[in-house]
């Protein structure tokens, strides 16, 4: 059986840091903590579970703390959290068994990253992360912001899932990040690009986001997923600027690097109907959302919300405004399946059954 190090960059995670170790403690052989500055009482709660706390000077960008953490463990494997993550039960039974089989010629293991999660326990964000890395290939970290492990050689897809389980979030720390690279008069990749319109369009800046998006989409290089969600973020970005003409063209324009329909466009192209009134043709949109089924391999974003109950739910609302109450149930009921305590879904479950005269 393979041994593991778990490797983690800390600050200020008194909140959060207990709770993960507390999920994955017994997974690893070794925990490696490194801090690179903090105030409260994130070390001493570390100090509880390991011996291997060190301290590292923060530089301004995470690919150095990532790579300092990495330089301490002295495992077969690597594998790496964030204070906020955790392993629920159902992962850790998995990760035991990934443990107990894993092909030491493996250089790493794939695992989901979820995300996020609404107030029914539903994923709203999901994607996959390089997670367990072979300690003797000494793969690095790129990019100072959202950065990456540039791994390569045997990779595996496996079904454990890491669950992100923010608390707060840190605004504006990213933005500054970034402006830092612009002062300094640091060329940006087209995963910059990307990521740097996702952090302007999280914080309100839709218009300078519009123009991140835009330069990524026209750069002829770079990850053809980024490209798709560039298209896709940017539109909402001119639907919260009211500008639903290239609203629509832009998501129409993912179609051109995404090849076939993805549920993220389909929805929302659906609501660009929906919002003028025009109920068929969102009907067709959001019927179609519903149908596309998620690839468990794919790398790139995947926000299952637009594929499952969201779409029902606006289908409900599309068929009674044509007065086909039964459809209407219908997609309600599919919608009460993912949320089956959401207010919006329960009324209308009433209304809908009044006019059925379900009993």
């Amino acid at each position: 059986m393979v041994s593991i190090s778990l490797c983690m960059i800390v600050k200020n995670e008194e909140e959060v840091l207990a709770r993960c170790l507390d999920s994955v403690h017994d997974l690893v052989d070794e925990i490696n903590i490194i801090d690179t500055g903090s105030e409260d009482k994130t070390v001493e709660i570390a100090k509880q579970y390991t011996d291997r706390v060190f301290f590292f000077e923060w530089t301004g960008k995470f690919k150095d703390a990532r790579n300092e953490s990495f330089r301490h463990a002295t495992k077969d494997y690597i594998f790496y959290l964030d204070a906020d993550d955790v392993l629920l039960e159902e992962d850790r039974e998995k990760f035991k068994e990934l443990k107990k089989t894993l092909d030491p010629n493996v250089d790493s293991v794939s695992m989901y990253y979820n995300a996020g999660t609404d107030e029914f326990g539903n994923v709203t964000l999901q994607y996959r992360r390089n997670r367990l890395i072979k300690r003797s290939r000494n793969f690095k970290w790129k990019g100072d912001v959202h950065n990456y492990l540039e791994v390569y050689g045997h990779i595996i897809n496996s079904d454990v899932a890491i669950t992100h389980k923010k608390t707060k979030h840190a605004v504006g720390r990213n933005l500054s990040i970034y402006q830092t690279k612009i002062d300094n008069g640091d060329e940006f990749t087209p995963r910059d690009h990307f990521y740097y319109g996702n952090e302007l369009r999280e914080n309100g800046h839709y218009e300078k986001a519009i123009e991140s998006y835009t330069k990524n989409i026209n750069r002829q290089d770079g990850w053809i997923e980024d490209k798709v969600y560039a298209c896709i973020n940017r539109a909402d970005c001119y639907r919260m600027i009211g500008d639903t003409t290239n609203e629509l063209a832009s998501l129409m324009e993912s179609f051109r690097f995404s090849i076939t329909p993805r549920p993220e466009t389909c929805s929302r192209i659906g609501y660009h109907f929906h919002d003028k009134k025009e109920w068929k043709p969102a009907i067709f949109w959001y019927e179609l959302a519903t149908q596309l089924e998620n690839d468990p391999n794919k790398w790139s974003f995947t926000y299952p919300a637009y594929a499952t109950w969201y779409p029902h739910l606006q289908l409900c609302v599309c068929y009674y405004q044509l007065k086909d109450y039964q459809k209407s149930y219908e997609h309600n009921e599919q919608a009460r399946k993912y949320r089956p305590e959401d207010e919006r879904i329960l009324a209308n479950k009433e209304l809908l059954e009044g006019k059925l005269n379900i009993k």
